[in-house]
């Protein structure tokens, strides 16, 4: 391993930090505060039709959510062409790269011929430079590419730190194009250019990259600079097993945080997507620093489980201080319009519902029903408010009109109306949850009748008997 460990994301701003993007990143991030190295942020904006400054903004947004903190950067690409053009002019003076004047119609008679004889379709060399070898007279008005001169044989190698020994055979990969007839340098070298010049020591991202890699490492061999460790990430799939797309999982990150997942959830179920630590499911993020090593990522695809994410995203819920839970239920229910003067405190009412939640939404919606009469659908009120159970609530609403307000106390008035009237627990509590909020299942009714206050509880079993 290189003496400084330095890690880079380099996503495209053509659209949101998606999860698998959030999950390089965080790989990225975690090998390099493992070994307290740097993480450098990188936008490759080269793409000027399809980048724009809202999907930068995604991205920044995104890894600010997650706590994914750079040392250096953002860098972008758009900002260092002269640099990319000082290196294209030192491969051309080298002969390691050349002009070609071949139009796209050419390109693609070229390669229909090609595919007619059963051939691979690709770039025949006719612009390249060979001893002995005539080139043509460059045509008028042709603004040339410039194409890097690949090695024409032997293979270019490498140990990949997740798919182990990759080969490819140079005769396989074309010259490719490095410059744009505009003179704009195109992506695998731009890529090449700021790897070098960022020193970086590991080149951590996904698989769909792995055919870029050879002409990347030829590139660098070319201009003398030292290769990085490649370590390319399996694909996620969806629940089903199919490729990732928006309906399981695909979305923006930052519609995890408005769907209601805490970003530590995240980061937790994200490091978990590939990777493993003996049989530990819940860890933290200095846990995660620890630990993580790139020796125990898959190489197999991982699957994308909402089930699993929520049921993750639960317990963090469980664990967390209730001072933060109320700021953020606070956030969520004045956007859906809550009065929140109202109802009860919600410092009082979060430790009564945090265990019951998968997500923050799932939390703010249980608080809601406290903050505005209940609207129980009248099959629910039929099935559970009988006869017996109307005389067990009206008498228990007179109890609790002169009670000391305390759990203990309405617990022993609930008791009381059951021994009376002969009912056992659920029928008694089940209809005074329908009356009170319009729901079957709550947290223990003697708390929730002492959380919502006297007035409120006997406004709404009094309204809800005469209905």
């Amino acid at each position: 391993m290189p003496s400084a460990v330095r890690t880079r994301f380099a996503p495209s701003p053509t659209g949101y930090l998606h999860i698998g993007g959030a999950r390089t990143a965080l790989f990225c991030w975690a090998y390099a505060r493992r070994h307290r190295g740097q993480f450098i942020l990188r936008i490759e904006d080269t793409d000027v039709a399809r980048s724009t400054p809202e999907a930068v903004q995604a991205i920044l947004d995104g890894l600010a959510w997650l706590g994914l903190d750079c040392d250096e950067g953002p860098f972008y690409q758009m900002q260092r062409m002269d640099r990319y053009k000082a290196v294209l002019g030192e491969l051309l003076a080298a002969g390691e790269a050349y002009y070609c004047y071949t139009s796209p119609e050419e390109l693609d008679a070229l390669r229909e011929a090609q595919r007619a004889r059963g051939e691979k379709p690709r770039y025949d060399g006719r612009w390249r430079p060979e001893p002995g070898k005539t080139l043509p007279e460059p045509p008028a008005g042709v603004r040339p590419v410039v194409r890097f001169r690949n090695p024409a044989d032997g293979v270019v190698a490498w140990d990949d730190l997740v798919k182990g020994r990759i080969e490819f055979a140079n005769a396989e990969l074309d010259d490719l194009i490095i410059a744009r007839p505009d003179g704009t340098p195109t992506y695998n070298f731009c890529v090449v250019v700021d790897d070098w010049d960022m020193q970086i020591s590991h080149v951590i991202r996904g698989d769909d990259h792995v055919n870029n890699t050879p002409r990347q490492i030829n590139i660098l061999r070319a201009l003398g600079a030292e290769v990085p460790q490649y370590a390319h990430l399996s694909m996620i799939l969806g629940d089903d097993g199919q490729k990732l797309s928006k309906r399981h999982g695909a979305v923006s990150v930052m519609q995890y945080d408005e769907a209601g997942y805490l970003p530590d959830a995240v980061i937790n179920y994200l490091a978990r997507l590939g990777w493993s630590h003996g049989d530990d499911e819940i860890f933290s993020r200095d846990q995660l620093v620890e630990w993580f090593d790139l020796d125990h990522i898959t190489a197999s695809a991982a699957q994308f489980n909402t089930e699993k994410l929520n049921w993750l995203n639960g317990q963090y819920i469980r664990q967390a201080d209730d001072a933060v839970l109320v700021a953020d239920a606070t956030r969520r229910m004045a956007a859906r319009g809550v009065d929140l003067a109202a109802g009860p405190a919600l410092a009082a009412l979060v430790p009564l519902y945090k265990d019951r939640a998968a997500t923050l939404n799932e939390l703010a919606d249980a608080l809601a029903a406290y903050y505005s009469p209940p609207t129980p659908p009248a099959e629910l009120l039929a099935q559970h408010l009988t006869d017996a159970s109307r005389a067990a609530l009206g008498e228990l609403a007179g109890t609790l009109a002169g009670l000391d307000w305390n759990r203990e106390a309405i617990s022993g008035a609930i008791k009381g109306v059951m021994k009376t009237h002969g009912l056992k627990m659920p029928q008694v509590a089940i209809p005074l949850r329908v009356l009170l909020l319009g729901v079957t299942q709550t947290p223990s009714i003697d708390a929730v009748v002492e959380v919502m206050g006297r007035d409120r509880v006997l406004e709404r079993i009094g309204s809800g008997l005469v209905a």
